[in-house]
């Protein structure tokens, strides 16, 4: 069975800004709700059309979406995350969107300690 990384549902996404807590910097911001148990955590990614058109809000996502597989083995599971990002991601580089990214991760206490 394949595994399932990504939110995709509406209704997902509703739950988890009605019921989440979250945290922002400069770049975005971080939605985060606990659904239990050890299985591993769900993103889903958010770009608006005031951040640009198509292709700036996909790269920005694209940007997103690399963070999160490159960081994923460290994250905590049973966690679903909505990650927004804000206007000025738009002429920020990978490395700038990883920071930012990890910086929310760390602020939820979601990564997990590394021995």
């Amino acid at each position: 069975m394949k595994q399932e990384f990504y939110l995709k549902k509406n209704s997902d996404f509703q739950e988890v800004y009605r019921r989440g807590r979250s945290f922002a910097n400069k770049l975005l911001v971080m939605y985060v709700l606990p659904i239990g148990g050890e299985a591993s955590s769900r993103i889903g990614i958010s770009v608006s059309k005031k951040v640009g058109n198509s292709v700036v809000r996909h790269r920005v996502k694209r940007l997103i979406r690399e963070s999160h597989r490159l960081n994923r083995q460290k994250i905590a599971g049973g966690f679903n995350i909505v990650v927004i990002a804000r206007n000025e991601a738009k002429n920020r580089n990978y490395w700038d969107i990883e920071k930012a990214f990890t910086h929310l991760l760390a602020m939820h206490r979601l990564t997990e300690r590394e021995s």
